[in-house]
């Protein structure tokens, strides 16, 4: 065997058994806590004739505040998600639209009990 054959095969060698011996020594992974637990608010906003409509923009607030903490835009399927604290709680979903009569929207109450998911629709006005 000439050297450099004999210098690869040793190195391929090696990278083997490195490869080999470093998932042992790996530490694990963490696991997930409930701390980090959370209920999943998912809609769909739909128009007129029943179809989605993408690009509507959503705000979404607790019931008790006034300025909306979350913000989510609808996409192709006119589907929109917000990720809350797993804990009872009272929210308020807007659809942040113009109307051509200048009717405010109507306003969808949600009520969140903890690690669950709420599904809701959003029907603009025709």
């Amino acid at each position: 065997m000439t050297t450099i054959r004999r210098n690869w095969v040793c190195l391929v060698a090696a990278t083997m058994a490195l490869l080999l011996w470093l998932p042992a020594q790996a530490a694990p992974l963490p696991q997930a806590s409930h701390a980090e637990s959370y209920a999943l608010i998912f809609g769909t906003v739909w128009g007129p004739g029943n179809k989605p409509v993408y690009g509507v923009r959503v705000k979404l607030r607790r019931a008790d505040q006034k300025k909306a903490r979350w913000e989510a835009v609808s996409d192709h399927r006119g589907e929109f998600a917000f990720r809350v604290p797993a804990r009872p709680a009272d929210y308020l979903l807007v659809p942040d639209v113009k109307t051509s009569r200048d009717k405010p929207l109507p306003v969808t109450s949600i009520h969140v009990e903890g690690d669950e998911r709420v599904d809701v629709s959003v029907r603009l006005a025709e």
